[in-house]
């Protein structure tokens, strides 16, 4: 860098510094608050406004805020991100929406000017994601993904001590799993939409199905309308972990097969029981989902097991071990790092994944820095893109019933017209599918 890159560089630091940020938060629910609450932990931005078609959980997203942001401020309230957009008022906005949902609000806030952090897997289809990542690129905006595990301190020690040493030899397999009871297990009646919820807008682009309790809030992944089960939900965590941590591009081959093989009962629509292979060169990553039975390892039930032929590393985010072959070699073990003194609000909010919320600071920090650089961040748009497509991938694989070849170059699966045709899926009247080239 010269001295006028230098001082140039310098300058734009210090505007960006010169007053609060301002941001916006679509979709306050759970996971947005997470996000947003931590945002403000790092750095005195200034919440303008929140935006969710629950009023109810609306109202008391933005009292939380107003109690835990610098300015005391009470941020203005949209149900429509449209309208919040329209306002011109945003440098960052903040995505925590059901995936269904994620491409459109993405898409318009790059388009409106602003960087973005959007909630992992990016898109519910492939032809989605790829339309967000041109979006990106052609309005030179940054946009973060949730994929923290990039930003998780002990996994980031284990990458560079571990893998990137070269303590585990050659790796040849990897295994990434959960083992979470966590697919709905209850088969409630279809009722009526509370009040308070505007369903229509909720469902959007999704098909319509009945109103279900299962629905909202939160267990929305239950159907796979909304999403893409616990593939799209757990799996695009550690398959971007494993990619991060050992520098992968896109697999070439997935193959995926399962079903729902044992809760026949439940009203929820997604897998129970489900593997699939991810093929990269010189390496097979193997995924297995089960939301029943125990897991065969109680302390990582859901994790990656790396294995090579020096050593084995189990890495989670609970913690990470590292098992030498040589008996003579010193083992490492590596707990979460947990921040409860520094930051005691995580003491007591409501819901956190506290074991969580240190991955998220740093991963906010440096989506703040990309931001004020002008650089990709860590979980860059086009990483987040490539593990999500992958699982979406596995699943289309599952549905059919065949092993899937993928061209990135093309972004294409190589000689099946009829999976290609399934990489987009019918948006339901009057929104329209985002389109690579018409962004």
């Amino acid at each position: 860098m010269n001295r006028r890159q230098f001082i140039g560089s310098s300058a734009g630091l210090a505007f960006a510094q010169s007053r609060p940020r301002r941001v916006g938060l679509i979709g306050s629910g759970w996971y947005g608050k997470a996000d947003l609450l931590r945002l403000i932990q790092v750095e005195p931005v200034e919440v303008v406004s929140l935006c969710d078609v629950d009023q109810r959980m609306l109202a008391a997203a933005a009292d939380l805020v107003a109690e835990r942001q610098v300015s005391k401020k009470k941020p203005r309230t949209y149900s429509d991100y449209r309208e919040m957009l329209r306002q011109k008022d945003l440098d960052l906005v903040l995505i925590a929406t059901p995936d269904h949902w994620h491409a459109l609000p993405m898409i318009e806030a790059v388009k409106s000017g602003l960087d973005v952090y959007v909630q992992k897997p990016i898109s519910v289809d492939v032809v989605e994601g790829q339309a967000m990542v041109e979006a990106a690129r052609k309005y030179k905006r940054v946009v973060q993904v949730g994929t923290q595990r990039r930003s998780t301190p002990h996994l980031m020690e284990a990458r560079e001590q571990i893998i990137k040493e070269g303590k585990l030899g050659k790796i040849g397999l990897v295994e990434i799993y959960c083992y979470y009871h966590m697919r709905a297990t209850t088969n409630p009646p279809d009722t009526a939409p509370p009040s308070y919820l505007d369903y229509n807008m909720w469902t959007g682009p999704a098909p319509m199905r009945p109103y279900n309790e299962l629905a909202h809030p939160r267990r929305w992944r239950a159907f796979m309308e909304y999403g893409n089960g616990i593939v799209g939900d757990m799996c695009v965590h550690m398959l971007d972990m494993v990619r991060w941590m050992m520098d992968l591009g896109w697999p070439t081959r997935i193959s995926s097969t399962g079903g729902i093989l044992i809760d026949k009962q439940s009203k929820a629509n997604i897998s129970d029981t489900q593997e699939a292979t991810f093929d990269f060169e010189g390496l097979r990553v193997v995924w297995q989902h089960r939301s029943w039975g125990h897991p065969p390892d109680p302390k990582y039930p859901w994790a990656a097991t790396f294995y090579g032929d020096k050593g084995t590393l189990k890495a989670g985010v609970m913690s990470y071990d590292y098992i030498p072959l040589d008996s003579k070699m010193q083992g490492v073990h590596k707990d979460v790092t947990y921040e409860l003194e520094q930051y005691p609000e995580d003491k007591t909010e409501k819901d956190l994944e506290r074991h969580v919320a240190p991955a998220i600071r740093v991963h906010m920090k440096d989506f703040l820095q990309a931001v004020d650089r002008r650089s990709r961040p860590v979980a860059d748009i086009e990483q987040g893109h490539i593990s999500s497509a992958s699982c979406i991938l596995a699943n289309l694989s599952m549905k059919l019933g065949r092993s899937i070849t993928w061209d990135p170059a093309r972004g294409r699966i190589v000689g099946d017209e009829v999976a290609n045709q399934a990489l987009r899926r019918p948006y339901r009247a009057p929104w329209q599918h985002p389109e690579p080239g018409k962004v």
